[in-house]
């Protein structure tokens, strides 16, 4: 136990959530200022993706259109700081994944190629006009790998954000001797017992309640924490993220396995932290913490080399939310893509 102590595996980066993420658009879809984080705080678009309904939230005009997605166990308005910047120059669409945010609970297992192909019909059902440059962090980076690794999709970049890698955890276990598993694995169960939680109502000032509702980020303002914890109140959410939680070392990651190949000359900006999220409070990295770091680079490496305009940097600074902590990086990689892509 004292390798998981080293690590401190109840930071690990799937879910922060758990440890403390119609066919015609009217025209509230489009906001033409800058919107404030009350905005993200409710509703926008709902989107009917077969049955079920997407949250969408577009703001800005022009091409190619630019759609971020959020990482696992997060919502759209994760994105609050990126897209209104990235929007003074061309679209940008923030969206919810099912159980997240503000639209409507799973109904299958979720895993990142059922989120691509609900991307896929959020996009044509919602009639956002392509080209795509997608933009993703963590598990929200393998959801638009997949959906870009998909025939015929209409993509013309990517921004890939510390990425959750399909060999990630293999890679790790080998050298922590397995306890990255292992730290996993109690991450799991914590969101398995925020849902049973959830499912009973969390009962006020409760240590359940702390841990699985009042954590807010604190770069949220009242309104957008206030949005935050009445979702993390729900089962569906912790259904959802227990989900993806389940599937992303497993299904996920066989799906995006399958599916790699080149991504030939396209655009690629690839952005790794700069932050451990496994360092000890007050102590310096040790030997093991730097191999991660190390390792967790040379797969953000190996991706961005998958195209032979592919990319990657580390962001002094930047936790694994990057576009949280260092939200210019995140705006500043974007422009970087659209300029490839123009």
């Amino acid at each position: 136990m004292a390798i998981l102590a080293t690590f401190q595996p109840q930071q690990m980066k799937l879910l922060p959530a758990a440890t403390a993420l119609l066919l015609s658009l009217p025209a509230t879809a489009i906001a033409a200022d800058t919107p404030t984080q009350d905005a993200y705080a409710r509703a926008q678009v709902m989107v009917d993706v077969g049955g079920r309904r997407l949250n969408l939230f577009c703001m800005g005009s022009g091409s190619p259109t630019v759609v971020f997605d959020a990482g696992s166990g997060r919502a759209g308005w994760d994105w609050f700081q990126v897209q209104p910047e990235v929007a003074k120059r061309t679209r940008a669409c923030i969206y919810d994944r099912a159980g997240m945010g503000f639209s409507d609970p799973i109904s299958r297992p979720a895993t990142a190629a059922n989120a691509a192909k609900d991307l896929h019909f959020l996009l044509k059902n919602g009639r956002v006009p392509g080209p795509y440059v997608l933009v993703g962090n963590s598990y929200g980076a393998m959801v638009i790998q997949q959906f870009a690794l998909r025939p015929k999709a209409d993509v013309a970049g990517l921004v890939l954000l510390d990425a959750q890698h399909e060999d990630e955890l293999a890679r790790l276990d080998k050298l922590t001797d397995g306890g990255m598993s292992a730290g996993f694995a109690g991450i799991v169960d914590m969101d398995r017992a925020c849902l049973a939680a959830a499912e009973k109502g969390f009962v006020p000032g409760s240590d359940m309640e702390r841990q699985c509702v009042l954590d807010s980020d604190e770069a949220f303002g009242p309104k957008l924490a206030e949005a935050a914890a009445a979702l993390k109140r729900k089962p569906s959410f912790w259904r959802a993220t227990v989900s993806e939680a389940e599937n992303v070392f497993t299904t996920s990651s066989q799906q995006l396995r399958a599916a790699r190949k080149s991504f030939g000359d396209l655009p690629l900006v690839s952005l790794t932290r700069g932050v451990s999220p496994y360092l000890v409070p007050g102590q310096p990295p040790s030997a093991v913490n730097k191999a991660i770091e190390a390792e967790n680079k040379a797969m953000q490496d190996e991706v961005a080399a998958l195209s032979r305009r592919g990319s990657n940097r580390v962001v002094d600074g930047a936790h694994h939310a990057i576009h949280l902590s260092k939200p210019e990086a995140a705006v500043e990689a974007v422009m970087q893509v659209l300029d490839m892509v123009k």
